[in-house]
């Protein structure tokens, strides 16, 4: 049986709350740019950042915007096996120094994937300053990192899974 966290609704108004809270702490959007976590993290990067040019009034070709896939960096590998993720692009078409990087996934659970992704972006170079920002951030962290910017916060013990329009065909989150 599964729980409706976020309708689609509530969804866009997480989407919504989040760009306008990333454009109230970063007012300089010149400074700006915004990179997406490799599958659901990259659709939710792109909603925000539509939104947050929205907000700022500017076109979103002027902020910079990348990819990160964190496979290679996860630190899980050997408890897969045979059965190893598929690697995917990392497209990071900007010079990331002196930016201040939104760094978006969908969920925030244990840390990891984040740890993972700070790795990635640090050997692209050295960015002014890197923040968080998640769809869900569902608490039980194993690591001492925590989302500047999320849609909701709720502690929640069962699988969260984010559906997109983009892929899914409708925008839901939902607890199994």
């Amino acid at each position: 049986m599964s729980e409706i966290l976020l309708d689609a609704a509530a969804f866009d108004a997480a989407i919504k709350k989040v760009a306008k809270d990333i454009f109230n702490q970063n007012k300089n959007i010149a400074d700006l740019a915004v990179v997406g976590v490799q599958n659901k993290g990259v659709l939710i990067a792109k909603r925000f950042l539509s939104e947050l040019c929205k907000i700022a009034k500017v076109s979103q070709e002027t902020v910079p915007f990348g990819i990160l896939d964190i496979t290679l960096y996860r630190d899980d590998l050997d408890d897969f096996g045979a059965d190893m993720p598929l690697i995917k692009d990392t497209e990071i078409p900007f010079d990331i120094s002196r930016k201040n990087i939104i760094l978006v996934d969908d969920v925030l659970y244990t840390g990891r994937t984040a740890r993972a992704a700070l790795d990635v972006l640090t050997d692209f170079g050295r960015p002014k300053c890197i923040q968080l920002a998640v769809l869900v951030d569902r608490g039980h962290r194993e690591l001492p990192i925590e989302a500047r910017y999320a849609g909701v916060r709720k502690v929640i013990d069962g699988k969260v899974k984010v559906e997109c329009k983009e892929v899914d065909g409708r925008d839901r989150v939902i607890i199994l």
